[in-house]
């Protein structure tokens, strides 16, 4: 399976952007997804985590109430809504899948990642 995040850009703080995942060469229905983000010189964060349902999220709570992640199987595509960003929100984006992983936190318990999207919050 191949994982494409794209959506990323220059926003002010206060602002809003939605990132996408594209998922290729299996359904994604078969997945669950994840949502990292890395700043320079920083560890992989844990953003968003969602259900192969969607029924179910987890958040970080540096982005509870800020952020949303959904999904359109039919579309195969995974979403990450951002809002009220803030400058300690820049970072690039990663978007991740594991069959069988449900709504953690952990990086190495995902399978397959895609390249990231750089987002960067302006003061």
């Amino acid at each position: 399976v191949q994982l494409q995040a794209f959506g990323g850009g220059l926003v002010q703080a206060g602002g809003s952007l939605r990132l996408s995942c594209a998922v290729s060469g299996r359904t994604l229905s078969r997945y669950h997804m994840g949502w990292f983000r890395q700043a320079p010189g920083e560890e992989r964060e844990f953003i968003a985590a969602i259900n192969k349902s969607g029924e179910r999220t987890y958040y970080a709570d540096s982005v509870k109430g800020r952020f949303t992640c959904s999904r359109d199987d039919a579309k195969n595509t995974v979403y990450l809504q951002m809002n009220r960003l803030e400058p300690g929100d820049t970072a690039v984006y990663y978007c991740a899948a594991d069959y069988s992983t449900i709504l953690t936190a952990a990086p190495s318990a995902y399978t397959y990642w895609g390249q990231g999207t750089l987002v960067t919050v302006s003061s």
